[in-house]
């Protein structure tokens, strides 16, 4: 979840990409959202402890183990809605 200062977009969007293994905060996986601005996506991190918390820059953190699931099971082009 973002920052009060850098809030995660709201809407429904499409993931448009996958990335194995981004490296850095990323960590295991990274799905990429087509929000209208910026570069935002779904991803593992290399801070467990920092999800659920309003500490990111839009982006969604989930745990390793769930992002590497859902990155098995979602396809490009599968919608996401974020409320």
């Amino acid at each position: 979840m973002g920052k009060p200062s850098t809030p995660t977009p709201k809407g429904n969007f499409k993931i448009i990409n996958r990335v194995v293994n981004p490296g850095g905060p990323f960590w295991a996986r990274w799905l990429g959202l087509n929000t209208p601005s910026g570069n935002y996506g779904i991803h593992g991190t290399n801070n467990p402890s920092s999800i659920g918390k309003s500490v990111s820059n839009g982006c969604i953190r989930i745990f390793n183990n769930q992002v590497i699931e859902l990155s098995n099971i979602v396809s490009i082009g599968t919608s996401v809605k974020i409320t």
